[in-house]
């Protein structure tokens, strides 16, 4: 297999185009230049990636292909008042054990024309995940958990989700960890301006750079969650 060589400018041109004219039939007219020079080349990444990530967590799973780690192109709008069909980012996802619809904690990769996000946690938090979550931040493992969330955003990550108003039924509204009781998700990421590392092999250590400062949230989140 071909290593990593870094995402063409030809990638940046397509996904700057599908946000322009996001239609079946452009997409169509530019299958081509969607497999050569976006898929191709992210399949090759998860690969070189996943290797690299295994020094941070060896029980994470990396599969290079469409409906792996690799996101489809192509919206579910079943139940979005945005009827566009397809997205206009590149999105990858790596994750903590061997199921992938589990919900558990990944490394997670997003490309748009002129950015990048880079993150790692959980997204969402599933009923029985989410009381186990807020038991934990209300308790000594919490104290654990804010002393990373509050390094990681000391250090330019942006931390989320905060989707409550106020803390959940049963918990002291004043608990010193108020503000991570009313999560129902939490990772964190950081957007780049599209380096030039994209276009190279440098981007997987770029992006290692950053997922080492994650790897002590995503281990939290492996170990309790």
């Amino acid at each position: 297999m071909s290593k990593f060589a870094g995402f063409p400018a030809q990638a940046s041109e397509f996904l700057g185009g599908i946000e322009l004219n996001n239609t079946k039939e452009w997409f169509e007219a530019n299958r081509e230049a969607y497999t050569l020079h976006v898929l191709g080349p992210a399949i090759l990444f998860v690969s070189a990636l996943g290797e690299k990530l295994q020094s941070l967590d060896p029980k994470l799973s990396a599969i290079p292909k469409v409906n792996g780690s690799l996101f489809r192109i192509n919206r579910d709008i079943r139940f979005s008042a945005d009827k566009t069909p397809y997205k206009h980012h590149l999105d990858v996802r790596i994750w903590h054990g061997e199921d992938r619809k589990a919900g558990t904690s990944s490394f997670f990769f997003r490309m748009y024309a002129e950015q990048l996000i880079v993150g790692a946690g959980i997204h969402g938090f599933d009923p029985k995940r989410l009381a186990l979550y807020r038991k934990l931040v209300a308790g000594p493992k919490g104290e654990e958990l804010a002393k990373l969330v509050a390094k990681l955003e000391k250090s330019g990550f942006d931390v989320g989700t905060e989707h409550y108003k106020r803390a959940p039924r049963g918990y002291d509204p004043e608990h010193p960890r108020a503000r991570l009781l009313r999560f129902n998700a939490l990772h964190a990421a950081v957007r780049l301006p599209l380096p030039p590392e994209t276009r190279s092999a440098k981007l997987v250590p770029l992006c290692m750079r950053h997922y080492r400062k994650l790897a002590p949230l995503h281990s939290w989140l492996a170990a309790n969650l």
